[in-house]
């Protein structure tokens, strides 16, 4: 029962900090309220007995990403912009994905309902991160790997694209880190 209410309220939380996310035009409140959405669905995650992938919430979204996220506001110096008044029927297809997105939502609540209900097993180690990290390089070691190099190209792509030399300024650079080398 108690976790029943700890659940509902970490996601009326969530709910809460969605729609002040897209409520506010400044998009340095609405990177923190997309905070307030990750803490609480690491809240969730910890009400449902996945501590690692909570963990790994806080740590990389709520971390990581929503540092970068701040970084990039910070960077982009966002003005304020002009309402488009061009753009008015957008509202019209806005509301009703929100009644489709609704409607599906019932539809899984009703579903979940009328499951019929099965112990979970305590025995089980499904989720641990013994578990994770064992098939993580077993099973699914390729993919891993994969994904380390992707993120790599994408590292040294934001570092090209960061840097703002002319091509002569870029050419002397590499010719001195030529030269650098042989000595």
């Amino acid at each position: 029962m108690v976790s029943t209410v700890i659940f509902f309220l970490f996601a009326g939380f969530a709910i809460a900090c969605a729609i002040s996310m897209v409520y506010h035009k400044n998009p340095l409140y609405s990177a923190i309220s997309l905070i307030g959405v990750f803490i609480a669905l690491a809240g969730l995650y910890v009400t449902l007995a996945a501590t690692f992938i909570a963990v790994t919430q806080i740590l990389v979204y709520a971390g990581a990403i929503m540092v970068l996220v701040v970084f990039v506001i910070m960077l982009l110096n966002l003005d304020e912009d002009k309402p488009l008044n061009r753009l008015r029927y957008l509202y019209v297809v806005g509301a009703g994905l929100g009644v489709a997105l609704l409607a599906q939502t019932f539809f899984i609540f009703y579903a979940v309902l009328k499951t019929p209900k099965s112990p979970a097993d305590p025995d089980s180690l499904a989720g641990s991160p013994m578990s994770i990290g064992q098939a993580m390089y077993t099973e699914y070691l390729l993919p891993v790997e994969i994904v380390g190099v992707m993120l790599l190209m994408a590292i040294i792509g934001a570092v090209i694209l960061v840097r703002r030399m002319e091509q002569p300024e870029m050419e002397a650079v590499i010719e001195q880190e030529s030269e650098n080398r042989i000595e």
